[in-house]
């Protein structure tokens, strides 16, 4: 077996485990308790060890006094001990034989200081003694809802299909906390931390070979090893779109990277020139990146450039026709036979026929004429996908409207995007996102991320010579 398959071997077996030791749990609420409450909240279906000196019993769940003391097997390790007691632990856990360890405690490299960076080097040395793999330190670790393991409590226990790699314990618990409520769910969630030893290079390509994984999405704040981390990206990009928020590209960036977990940030040409050969794609900022991932998630295959837009206001389709045209896309021409059903039921003042299709504000009164609009315009031929902004003024119109753009979506295969209209009820957003409908704040927002995955199909069918199978 090569280097590179039991390193792959090694991460499934952490990402499986059959028993977990949570090393330093406290008996109150402190943030350590958090982990054991997360397995207990994810159902985790394995053994579960306490391990505390203080304790003979946690939560009705026998306490060990050291990870040497459990009788049976450990796979995976959570281990929160203060950092002057991690040396130890980790050394126990090699000679237990744990395969992998979660090192939440901080205080290493992300110090800034030769100390630090020689205590990390010597964790790593200490668990490769017995072929054990370390996740962190300084990071919240995993988040696996096929396997019952969670980084934080009371996240959905309902997995998903999107692969998350985060430098950020604290962005990798906000996204996966938030993604449900607008459709989106993970098959697996690493927090990486300082990475003393596993690295995200690592992480992304085991995703990228990962049946359960169609897309990724990965916040980076460094790169340990440029080459590999290039070739990595690149595997994966071939199989599934890698979406990848890359911060540290300014002075400003890295300074406070290097504070966070120690990461040498790049520079931004450098950073460019990986993005264009890899075939990764690039986004700047947590908006960004959450847009990504819920339409790469959700838009079909094979995305034309031919878009039609439906909105209310005048004004909101003039500057979604003006978003098509700075990403790339262009306004679909309609069939003398679509503009004849729209003009059956589109009051005949103050709207427009013509696209965009301007249906005026009293469409949200009379929600039918958004219903029949939105069918006569997704069954034109010429149109590739259809940009809907609006809503009903009442919870019932707002029913009727989001099952006839749902079962359009069905009947037609074409893409569907909706955009919120500010001060209307936004309680139904997250059935069309349930749906496979993605739901955007802003057009500018839903073209962006249309046209990104668009260029992405078009870079992978040119390398590959087919259609991307990354959506999920």
């Amino acid at each position: 077996m090569t280097s590179t398959e039991q390193m792959l071997k090694s991460i499934d077996e952490i990402l499986h485990p059959a028993s977990v030791a949570v090393v330093g749990v406290p008996r109150g609420m402190k943030t350590g308790k958090l982990f054991f409450m997360a397995l207990l909240d994810q159902g985790f279906s394995g053994k579960i060890y306490p391990v505390s000196p203080q304790a003979d019993e946690i939560d009705g769940f026998k306490a060990y006094p050291s990870v040497s003391a459990i009788p049976g097997p450990v796979d995976l390790a959570i281990v929160l001990v203060p950092q002057h007691l991690t040396l130890s632990v980790v050394k126990e856990c090699a000679a237990k034989g744990v395969k992998g360890a979660v090192l939440f405690t901080a205080g290493y490299k992300e110090m800034g200081t030769d100390e630090g960076r020689a205590q990390e080097e010597e964790l790593a040395r200490a668990a490769r003694s017995s072929g054990m793999r370390l996740i962190g330190p300084n990071c919240m670790g995993l988040y696996a809802p096929r396997s019952g393991l969670s980084f934080f409590p009371e996240l959905t226990r309902e997995p998903g299909s999107v692969g998350l790699v985060s430098h950020s314990g604290s962005l990798a618990n906000i996204l996966c906390r938030t993604a449900p409520q607008r459709g989106i769910r993970f098959s697996k969630a690493i927090s990486l931390g300082n990475e003393c030893d596993l690295t995200s290079t690592d992480f992304i390509h085991y995703l990228g070979n990962d049946d359960e994984t169609r897309l990724i999405g990965a916040y980076i704040e460094g790169i340990k090893d440029g080459a590999r981390f290039f070739e990595a990206l690149r595997a994966a990009s071939l199989q599934k779109p890698v979406i990848v928020w890359k911060v540290g590209l300014t002075p400003a960036g890295a300074q406070a990277a290097a504070s966070h977990t120690g990461a040498l940030a790049g520079v931004r040409d450098v950073w460019e020139g990986i993005v264009a050969q890899t075939g990764a794609v690039p986004v700047a900022g947590f908006e960004a990146w959450f847009d990504a991932l819920m339409g790469f998630s959700m838009l079909p295959e094979r995305l034309g450039d031919r878009i039609a837009i439906i909105s209310g206001p005048g004004g909101l389709a003039v500057s979604a026709a003006e978003a098509c045209a700075e990403n790339g896309l262009r306004l679909a021409r309609l069939s003398p036979k679509t503009r004849a059903a729209l003009s059956e039921v589109v009051p005949a003042t103050g709207t427009s026929l013509r696209n965009p299709v301007d249906v005026g504000l009293t469409a949200s009164l009379e929600i039918d004429i958004y219903i029949r609009s939105v069918q006569a315009v997704a069954a034109d031929p010429a149109v590739d996908a259809l940009v809907i902004i609006g809503a009903g003024m009442g919870a019932e119109a707002n029913r009727l409207y989001t099952d006839a753009v749902v079962q359009a979506r069905r009947e037609t295969a074409k893409a569907i995007l909706m955009v919120n209209l500010p001060g209307f009820d936004s309680a139904y957003i997250s059935e069309f996102c349930n749906a496979g409908i993605p739901y955007f704040e802003s057009s500018e927002r839903a073209m962006k991320t249309y046209a990104r995955f668009r260029n992405y199909q078009l870079w992978r069918k040119k390398r590959i010579g087919s259609g991307p199978t990354g959506t999920a």
